[in-house]
């Protein structure tokens, strides 16, 4: 299958996204994703993406809050409802057909409750009311993602955003697409070194590096991509600049924006030829 190639904006560069979908575009990639804006930002997006022939393929949601979700009293868990529902509007209006939406925030949370998972049932059901699909992706606490999916699973729109660094790092390494492969909708696609120390579990070591660039097992996670209902386009969600207290993008210290969505193309080609083998 000839899959289709995005990558997401921002990466640690300070160049406006304007300006970076048209690098990414003259590296070769065939679509983009955002995070959440302001809609007069993603409608102009939307606008160069349709004049430059690129795929607007999701949009990120904020996800600093997911945890009042589960554990916040109603007012405080509107709140963070009412934003994922104007991420939704947005999506509508600016023609993007994906939200991706993290469920949990913090390593130390491993209770989903009934009350939660409605609530982002809710969401669920309000994307599929306006013609959104919405892919909820595998983060820390992989329990809260399985709530997730398992109340929505009626839901057409309903699916899986696969993080492959994530998997190697906050899943340690367990196989996310033997579990949710069937209902995969969306890939971010990255390198990891997995968790540094599980005694002192951080988001530090989620590091987002360029494919190949860490020690993860691509012949083995293009395998399971091949197996999975895997989506027209692959998604590579890549980051530029260290982590706080950390030095393994001092690789990238030297490339400039177009110089790096470069060889993120090259890579993502190799995957590509990878999974088509």
């Amino acid at each position: 299958m000839d899959y289709k190639l995005c990558i997401g904006t921002g990466m640690g560069f300070s160049l406006p996204v304007e300006e970076q979908i048209i690098l990414i575009k003259k590296a070769g990639f065939d679509g983009f994703f955002t995070d959440a804006e302001d809609y007069e930002k993603i409608e102009k997006y939307a606008c160069i993406a349709k004049k430059e022939g690129l795929a607007y393929q999701s949009i990120h949601a904020p996800f600093g809050n997911m945890h009042i979700m589960w554990e916040g009293n109603d007012e405080d868990a509107q709140e963070v409802m009412n934003m994922l529902f104007s991420c939704i509007d947005s999506c509508k209006k600016a023609e993007v057909k994906i939200l991706i939406c993290h469920v949990i925030i913090g390593m130390e949370r491993h209770t989903p409750n009934k009350k939660g998972a409605e609530r982002f049932l809710k969401v669920a059901e309000y994307a599929k009311e306006n013609g959104v699909r919405i892919a909820f992706e595998n983060t820390e606490g992989e329990e809260y993602l399985q709530a997730v999916l398992d109340i929505c699973k009626n839901l057409d729109n309903v699916g899986f955003c696969y993080d492959s660094g994530h998997e190697r790092c906050y899943n340690y390494n367990k196989d996310m697409l033997s579990l949710y492969g069937d209902r995969l909708i969306a890939t971010h696609l990255n390198d990891n070194l997995g968790m540094k120390d599980v005694n002192n579990k951080t988001w530090h070591d989620d590091l987002h590096l360029l494919p190949f660039d860490g020690d993860s097992d691509w012949d083995y996670i293009a395998l399971r991509l091949k197996k999975a209902t895997c989506p027209q386009y692959l998604t590579f969600e890549l980051i530029s600049q260290n982590k706080p207290g950390r030095n393994e993008h001092d690789i990238y210290k030297d490339m400039d924006f177009a110089a790096f969505v470069a060889e993120a193309y090259k890579r993502a080609l190799q995957i590509r030829q990878k999974i088509n083998n």
